[in-house]
């Protein structure tokens, strides 16, 4: 039913697909990245094995909305990864978190509100109204903290 195919003839812009075409609708996406990396830390005024200086390797997933633009896409997921590089990572990646981040206790329900205004803001400026819809913040395989337009009280 669905065999295999040489394609023998490349689209080609402008002659099989005219520009205007590229753009299939006008609604808002979500598109989603995601990312991980190692740090350490540990939690204050908790009774626990946390207390103690530990590490993780987290998983970070980003939710980002917005309209596509001449050519159908929302935020090139190179952009997101440049802007994790430049932005976020550098703060978490292999890093004691108690003095990379700010004044806080290091908890990933605290880390994934941070995380979410540095994206937030770093989209600020960015075409299409991207915005962030959701940030996960995974301390662990089962264990997230998440963070959703909805629930910020700030907007």
């Amino acid at each position: 039913m669905y065999g295999f195919t040489i394609v023998e003839n490349l689209q080609k812009i402008d002659e099989d697909i005219k520009r205007h075409e590229l753009k299939y609708h006008k609604q808002r996406v979500l598109v989603s990245k995601e990312f991980t990396f190692d740090a350490a830390h540990h939690l204050h005024c908790y009774e626990g094995k946390c207390k103690n200086l530990h590490g993780h390797t987290y998983k970070v997933i980003f939710g980002i909305s917005g309209y596509v633009d001449d050519i159908g896409i929302v935020i090139d997921f190179g952009d997101m990864k440049q802007i994790w590089k430049e932005k976020i990572e550098i703060h978490l990646d292999h890093r004691y978190l108690n003095d990379t981040l700010p004044k806080m206790n290091t908890t990933a329900e605290n880390m994934v509100v941070w995380i979410y205004e540095k994206m937030e803001d770093a989209l600020s400026n960015y075409p299409n109204h991207c915005r962030v819809e959701f940030v996960k913040l995974y301390e662990t395989p089962t264990s997230y903290a998440e963070a959703r337009r909805e629930w910020m009280t700030n907007e």
